[in-house]
């Protein structure tokens, strides 16, 4: 893998990492189903903005049926998901259970795509998994209704994320769309448009009963323009430059800033299994990489 893409996957990590923060800041005041539609609806209008400007060819007749699939699991379910569970589970552990996407997607890779899964992938997988859990030290939550259920939540929003890099390798990889491939840009917009078109409907429902504070809406800013807008504009091209099961392991990395925001914005302790576990993430996150072989990259057809 070159050392943009691992860049750009250490920037995805910290952005994302920064958004379960947003979360427990915005949906106490917000709520979770408003949080989860206006993430969408910011966001798909900075990339339709984006998406205008560069010139990008949309097809939207050809193309709306895999934007909506793209858009129902990689946006609404897991957005509505994450949003519910920030009610109940602090930040480090919802992004302790989204690093579960690479496991996920490891296994419909070998599915649905006829993808090797090597021994020395799936070791590196299963210790990515203990190195998020060292790194927030799962168990130190009481268990209950509310949390089990949240707990469901997330792992259901990991596993849309998995099968919406199914989805989007797919189509960015074996001639989807009006010529050919499906446009990484236009995938990007055209998801994150239909995803907030689907859940407009739920809007009437979850008007919050006071106007949020200035806190909670920067967060809902930076939820919905660096989390979800810019994040996605970066991370689907890589989904179909390097393979979703590469391209998934950020989320390994993303526990280890949701710790370290936690710990600059949020005064939460970083101890001694912060370290340790930081550093098994690394090397989990080696052994996926360089036991993974990048997709073959499609060429863009679809700008002006």
């Amino acid at each position: 893998m070159a050392r943009s893409d691992v860049a750009k996957l250490i920037f995805l990590a910290a952005i994302w990492g920064g958004s379960f923060i947003f979360l427990r800041i915005c949906v106490p005041e917000i709520g979770p189903m408003m949080t989860a539609v206006l993430r969408l609806s910011l966001s798909g209008v900075a990339l339709m903005a984006f998406a205008t400007v560069r010139g990008t060819r949309m097809h939207w007749r050809q193309n709306s049926r895999m934007y909506a699939l793209v858009g129902v699991f990689a946006t609404v379910l897991p957005f509505t998901f994450f949003s519910f569970a920030s009610q109940y589970l602090p930040a480090a552990y919802s992004a302790l259970l989204n690093a579960t996407s690479p496991l996920f997607g490891a296994l419909f890779s070998v599915l649905w795509l006829a993808e090797r899964l090597s021994a020395r992938k799936l070791a590196g997988l299963a210790l990515g998994v203990c190195g998020v859990a060292v790194l927030v030290g799962a168990g130190a939550i009481a268990l209950n209704a509310r949390t089990l259920l949240a707990a469901a939540a997330c792992l259901g929003a990991a596993a849309s994320y998995a099968v919406s890099s199914m989805l989007v390798n797919k189509a960015g990889s074996i001639g989807h769309g009006a010529h050919g491939h499906i446009d990484p840009m236009a995938m990007a917009t055209g998801s994150m448009v239909l995803g907030a078109l689907i859940i407009a409907p739920a809007l009437p429902f979850a008007i919050p009963s006071a106007l949020p504070s200035l806190p909670a809406i920067g967060a809902l800013l930076g939820l919905s323009l660096l989390a979800s807008g810019l994040a996605q504009a970066m991370f689907i091209p890589m989904i179909v430059r390097i393979g979703p099961t590469r391209a998934m392991t950020v989320a390994f990395l993303i526990p280890v800033f949701s710790m370290l925001w936690g710990s600059l914005f949020l005064n939460e302790h970083v101890g001694l299994s912060t370290l340790l576990g930081g550093a098994i993430v690394l090397v989990a996150m080696s052994m996926v990489l360089s036991a993974s072989r990048p997709a073959r990259p499609a060429t863009s057809t679809t700008k002006a």
